[in-house]
């Protein structure tokens, strides 16, 4: 008797018909309820906001006086990533990076890298140089996981979360070097 299983990772866009999802992941990751303009402004970043979608096909094979083949396809909505474009006093478009989570039975298999990449690499190619967002002073994970990829703490927030503690957070930054174009 065999066994096999094939695991795909892909991100799929926010739209109106699957915005429930995130809000079921949401509600599974942050302490905090996000209000319709969360939402909205999610829906209008476009491709700066996806869901990952965790797909496990299963397939067995048993073989004795027949074949007989099964497969199970799963498709499981386990992380997300949600932008807002802002736009700068100095009229340049920075990205604030809303949420970005993964449920704690995917942690660890590159989701959230894959989902803060694309933002990063969105970000190079349409030339915005800033990504910012507000992470809790007591969540290590996050502040590590972020340092990673160059972001660092460019200010404190006293008392900006409500009905959680710690109530002060962190903005964290990532500066993106555009390359400059040859003469």
């Amino acid at each position: 008797m065999g066994a096999g299983r094939e695991v795909t990772i892909s991100l799929d866009g926010v739209r109106d018909k699957n915005v429930m999802q995130l809000k079921k992941l949401n509600t599974a990751l942050f302490p905090v309820r996000y209000n319709d303009k969360y939402y909205a402004d999610a829906l209008a970043s476009g491709e700066f906001t996806k869901l990952v979608i965790f797909s496990m096909l299963f397939a067995a094979l048993a073989v004795r006086f027949s074949t007989d083949f099964q497969a199970y396809y799963s498709d499981i909505c386990v992380g997300s990533i949600a932008c807002r474009l802002e736009k700068k006093e100095s009229g340049n478009i920075c990205v604030y990076i809303m949420t970005l989570g993964v449920l704690a039975p995917y942690r660890g298999l590159g989701i959230g890298t894959k989902l803060l990449n694309h933002v990063l690499d969105l970000c190079s190619k349409q030339n915005i140089s800033e990504v910012y967002l507000h992470v809790q002073t007591n969540n290590e994970e996050a502040i590590n996981f972020y340092k990673k990829f160059g972001f660092e703490i460019t200010d404190t927030i006293q008392n900006y979360y409500t009905n959680i503690t710690p109530p002060d957070c962190y903005v964290v930054t990532k500066f993106i070097t555009q390359p400059q174009a040859k003469k």
